[in-house]
């Protein structure tokens, strides 16, 4: 542990650069994305409807394929946002992006456990 005079800092086990922690964050995200959409189409084959209204609008309009499109965007605009960051902030973005889809997924494994 170090201290500037105001502020402690631990120091993790490891050394884990801001680039190593938006690497992780992307691999998240991609993992998050996939998750949601299976977990969506499982889902949705056994008789239970999004409830995101804009997904469920993108899935009503285009089915699967919007909903790619949709998620295509987001990620789209994170990698254009992100070079706004300084280098030490890059992180926040890929983890903005996986974390709804994780709760999404967990949310969708309850509610499909639920009716199986």
């Amino acid at each position: 542990m170090r201290s500037n005079g105001t502020y402690q800092y631990r120091r993790l086990p490891v050394d884990v650069t801001p680039t190593d922690l938006e690497r992780l964050g992307w691999a998240l995200v991609g993992v998050s994305l996939v998750a949601d959409i299976v977990t969506t189409v499982v889902g949705l084959r056994l008789g239970l409807a999004e409830s995101n209204p804009v997904a469920r609008g993108a899935l009503e309009g285009y089915g699967l394929a919007g909903m790619i499109a949709l998620k295509a965007v987001a990620v789209g605009i994170g990698l254009v946002c992100r070079p706004l960051l300084p280098k030490a902030s890059r992180p926040i973005i890929p983890l903005g992006l996986a974390l709804p889809w994780t709760v999404a997924v967990c949310f969708n494994v309850a509610t499909i456990s639920a009716v199986s």
